[in-house]
């Protein structure tokens, strides 16, 4: 097989694991460094071992290009797709495989780990129909957050992937902060531009319940928001350790998200699981819609709405109040009313 092929699937599956950077990084990097030569030196060059002295391939990874080269598929990468044959999650099966798409990834744009177009390519060969790319909006500024012209840069690579069809469209979007005063952090102008609008607090998370309770409104208030992200803003495990969920007033919040038809984020980052199951009942209770998204900041973290979906059939919400299994046509109609 095509030994970057293997390297970036080899990449995909560890992801998906959670695999620690490092370990990962290394497969990236080792793809990208072939990627620039021929595949007849490739060849050659692991054959006679010379491919060993190129800075940034270890034993590992130019053992995978060698077998790649003599045409097998690597130990390593047979080794992972037998793994990757388990499902990540015990139950919710039949909603993951109702699900279209997923309206929540970031690229290497602001801090995810990969090219745009390993995003969309890793979404595509998940089957998804489509995916919204959201990074980051300007004040969260140790994410990189984007710009207006950096986003408008994006919109143009956006649009070149789309050019190739195939039944899969890359959705221009943002995950946009909900600022102290309960604005977005993004011009009006540009948001205009965008298919889909993530809306989240990242800063003052402690806030007390009435301060953030009125943050959330100003942001639900704004025709912009199509969806309300990790509403807790809680961290369960992972290395960037614990951190409670913020305190609002949730039945308030949940009322005016299906008042303003903003749908609520089913987080399924194994780290977040944020709603937490008792405010998923509120939100159903309230009549919200819900968006089962990913939050994937690296091609193999997509395949996270796997745990979205089980915990959002655990707590017995009906897939056509999930916005994610709605057709392309549906879904925009729907984000694009009060623009």
């Amino acid at each position: 097989m095509d030994a970057v092929d293997a390297l970036n699937e080899i990449a995909f599956w560890l992801e998906r694991e959670l695999a620690p950077t490092f370990k990962v990084q290394a497969f990236r990097k080792a793809a990208g460094i072939i990627a620039g030569l021929e595949p007849d030196e490739v060849a050659a060059r692991a054959r006679n071992g010379r491919l060993k002295s190129m800075k940034g391939i270890g034993d590992r990874t130019f053992e995978v290009i060698r077998q790649a080269v003599d045409g097998g598929v690597p130990d390593y990468l047979e080794g992972l797709r037998q793994r990757g044959q388990e499902p990540l999650a015990a139950g919710g099966a039949e909603l993951h495989s109702a699900l279209r798409g997923d309206l929540h990834s970031h690229s290497d744009w602001s801090d995810g780990g990969s090219p745009i177009e390993l995003m969309a390519d890793a979404a595509r060969a998940l089957g998804r129909e489509y995916l919204a790319l959201t990074d980051h909006s300007p004040n969260l500024k140790i994410a990189n957050g984007l710009s207006a012209e950096r986003l408008t840069e994006q919109l143009d690579v956006v649009a070149g992937i789309n050019d190739g069809g195939g039944g899969f469209r890359l959705l221009a979007g943002i995950e946009v902060d909900i600022l102290e005063d309960g604005t977005l952090d993004q011009t009006p102008d540009m948001l205009d531009r965008l298919d889909v609008v993530v809306a989240s607090v990242h800063s003052k998370l402690r806030a007390d319940r009435r301060t953030m309770t009125e943050r959330m409104l100003g942001a639900i208030s704004d025709p912009h928001m199509n969806i309300l992200g990790h509403c807790t803003g809680r961290l369960l495990q992972g290395s960037r350790g614990t951190r409670p969920q913020s305190e609002f007033d949730a039945k308030r919040v949940f009322a005016a998200c299906a008042a303003q038809d903003v749908a609520v984020e089913i987080n399924s980052r194994p780290e977040r699981q944020d709603p937490p199951d008792e405010l998923i009942q509120l939100a159903l209770d309230a009549g919200c819609l819900f968006s089962i998204d990913s939050d994937a900041h690296a091609p193999g973290q997509l395949d996270f709405l796997q745990y979205g979906a089980e915990r959002a059939a655990s707590n017995g919400v009906p897939a056509e109040r999930i916005v994610t299994t709605w057709r392309l046509d549906r879904l925009l109609e729907w984000a694009s009313q009060g623009k």
